[in-house]
Parts: C-alpha cells; sequence; structure tokens
C-alpha cells in the first residue's frame, strides 16, 4: 500500500512539473527576431581628382588603416578620354578622399596585361595580379609602390601542375596567423594555390571538393529550361572541378577557405590544407543569355563582427548582393539590381568590408566604377 501511495505522489508530482513547464512555455517571452545587415549606398564615395576618370574597375581592397585600395584598368577609358584615365592603382580614405595613385610597367617586374586583383595585406604590401593571356605572375609593392618581388614569370605557365607561375590569377588573400598567401587560380587554371607571403615558396594546392585540379575538364552541361525557375534548381552536388573563372578567395578569422567558383555558381568552403567542408550554390537557375553571361559568384567578404556572423556574395549576372549565415550558409536577404544609378549594380567584380562593416563593391566592363555601401546597422529579417 505504501508502495502504491508513493507511486501516485510521484506521478501527480510530475504531472504538475509538467503543467508547470507547458504553463511556462505559454507565457516564456517571445524569442527575438532574427537580424540582417542593412546596407545605404554613398554616391558621394569616391572623389576621383576631376582630372581623371576611371576605366573599368576589377578590384578593391580594405587596409588596416580603413583605406580603400582600388585597382582599375587604363586601357579601358573611352578612346576620346585616354589622356585622362587615372593610374591603375588609387587609394582612398574612408571619407573618399584621393591620398594617392601609382602603378603601369617599371623596372625590374612585369605589370599585368590585364589588371585584375589587388590585396592590401596587414603587413603593408599591396599585391596586384592580372587575367591578361601573359599573366602567369604576381607582383608585390609597398604601399607606395615600390617594387618588393615578382612571383612567377610573365607566359611561362605549364597548366595545373606549376607550381611555379599562376595562370591569369584573379585574387589573393594573405592569411596571417600562418603568414600564407592564397591564390584564386583562376582564368587560366581551376586551383586554389597557396604559396609562402614573404618567399613566394610553394606551400599546396587544390581543386573543387579537394580534387586534384587538371587541365582538360569539358565544359559542364547547360541547365534544362525548366530549371531556370529557382523553385527547380538542379540537386546534384555540380562539376567535379572549378568552372572557370575561379575568381575570389577570402580565409575567415576560424580558418575558413571561401572560395568563389564563379563558373561553377558557388561558394565551395574549404579547411587551411584545403579539406572540402561545404558548399552552397547561389542563383543556380542563372543560365546565359536569359540571365546575362551565366555567372553568379563573383566575390564573397565577411561582416565586421568578430565572429563573422554573415557572408556577402556578389552575384554577378543577377546583379545582387546575397547575405548569408556564414554557419549554415542559409540565404537570409539580398539587395540590387541591374542598372547603373547608385545601389544598382552593372557587372559585378570584387567586393569587401572596411572595420565598421561598410562594403564596397567594384564594377566592370560599361560599369567601370566602385560603390561603398554604409553599414546601417542590423535589421529584423525581411517576412519571407
Amino acid at each position: 500500500m505504501n508502495i502504491v501511495r508513493s507511486a501516485l505522489c510521484l506521478s501527480s508530482a510530475l504531472l504538475i512539473a509538467a503543467g508547470a513547464g507547458s504553463l511556462w512555455s505559454l507565457h516564456a517571452a517571445p524569442q527575438a527576431p532574427r537580424q540582417v545587415p542593412k546596407f545605404e549606398p554613398d554616391p558621394s564615395w569616391p572623389k576621383l581628382p576631376a582630372k581623371w576618370v576611371f576605366g573599368q574597375v576589377s578590384s578593391v581592397s580594405i587596409d588596416d588603416q580603413g583605406n580603400a585600395w582600388v585597382l582599375q584598368r587604363p586601357s579601358t577609358v573611352r578612346t576620346d578620354q585616354k589622356d585622362k584615365a587615372a593610374p591603375p592603382v588609387l587609394e582612398f580614405d574612408a571619407n573618399g578622399n584621393f591620398i594617392q595613385g601609382w602603378g603601369g610597367p617599371g623596372q625590374g617586374y612585369d605589370w599585368p596585361q590585364t589588371e585584375h586583383g589587388i590585396y592590401a595585406d596587414p603587413r603593408g604590401f599591396v599585391w596586384i595580379g592580372g587575367n591578361g593571356e601573359t599573366d602567369n605572375h604576381l607582383v608585390k609593392f609597398t604601399k607606395d609602390g615600390k617594387f618588393v618581388f615578382q612571383l612567377g614569370k610573365k607566359g611561362a605557365s605549364k597548366g595545373n601542375d606549376d607550381t611555379v607561375n599562376v595562370k591569369q590569377a584573379a585574387d589573393t588573400f594573405v592569411y596571417t596567423k600562418t603568414n600564407e598567401l592564397f591564390v584564386a587560380d583562376g582564368y587560366g587554371n581551376r586551383r586554389v594555390i597557396v604559396f609562402d607571403a614573404n618567399t613566394g615558396a610553394f606551400k599546396r594546392m587544390w581543386g573543387a571538393f579537394g580534387n586534384k585540379p587538371l587541365d582538360k575538364v569539358p565544359d559542364p552541361p547547360k541547365v534544362p529550361e525548366a530549371s531556370r525557375i529557382p523553385a527547380k534548381e538542379l540537386t546534384d552536388r555540380g562539376p567535379e572541378q572549378f568552372v572557370q573563372p575561379v575568381h575570389a578567395t577570402r580565409v575567415s578569422n576560424d580558418g575558413l577557405v571561401y572560395v568563389s567558383d564563379r563558373g561553377g555558381k558557388r561558394v565551395q568552403v574549404f579547411t587551411l590544407e584545403g579539406k572540402y567542408v561545404t558548399q552552397v550554390f547561389i542563383d543556380r537557375y542563372c543560365e546565359a543569355p536569359h540571365c546575362g553571361n551565366g555567372q553568379t559568384v563573383a566575390s564573397t567578404a565577411f561582416s565586421q563582427d568578430p565572429e563573422q556572423r554573415f557572408l556577402y556574395v556578389a552575384s554577378r549576372s543577377p546583379a545582387r548582393v546575397w547575405i548569408l549565415d556564414r554557419k549554415t550558409l542559409e540565404p537570409l536577404d539580398s539587395f540590387g539590381r541591374n542598372g547603373v544609378a547608385p545601389g544598382e549594380f552593372y557587372v559585378m567584380h570584387h567586393m569587401n568590408v572596411d572595420s565598421k562593416g561598410n562594403l564596397y563593391v567594384t564594377e566592370v566592363q560599361d560599369g567601370k566604377r566602385v560603390q561603398k555601401f554604409t553599414y546601417k546597422g542590423l535589421v529584423p529579417l525581411p517576412a519571407k
């Protein structure tokens, strides 16, 4: 009898506890809504001296002082404005004031045939690369334009197995914790290649999914007509090799490598050693000629918070910037559309973020500009 009474008391206690839990859940404070960064275009930025005009603006990098380093292509300035072409390398402060300009052919190095990528590294050096036919090298300068050294030789690439030369490399990034230069190599090759940032010594390389990068790769099949609708995007994991161009590479604070596979319409994520982690497709439905040139992921950037909660992805042909949860790669929001007005994009290229969270985006072809998007804080995630 005592055993039965004890069991009944225990059951009653459990029911009361369960009821209290249910009551608590009914009156619990609602969870705060998820938030995303908000940006506003700054039409006054930058202040290019009146004597100059931009050609195609291929790349932008932000240094530790918050200054923006812009790489543009003087050869693409209109014929009737050639005498007004700005220098290829331009430095602006955070307010868009012009600081200095330099670049072009010089003694002891090969200037790129077609300017493509610029990176101002944390140690005060500026890296320049090109995607011209003979641009099989990278050039390192001081911030005042003094030549430091050249990695690789003009026109010397032997392909994806070459550990000395790059081949039309699109982008570079120095990871200071290991002092390594990560290269998106890119237009002529299909790989990420890593060098010592001081000496240029080869470290390692890899292709899509961590596979060995190959020279002769057939083009991926066209997406069927019915799959252009976003709701009918493909579900396979995509080509086993990067689809040229491999357009950008960035390394997060927690040591993950984010590769912009522009032709493959995806971001692939790797460890520092090149082990494949995951991927996300961006606007995979996009196919030429119905969607520009059919390419999407031109560049990525991280939000400025220490955890880098958000990943920004420049989707070239759809002309928009996607905001993703960096840990899950879940798409949260996007902004932008095709056009030439402030806040619109005409052939997006590279982008970067400063320490205050402001976003900078460059445009090539007839876009010929760099835009600054001022960070306005976090706002509730738009309802779907």
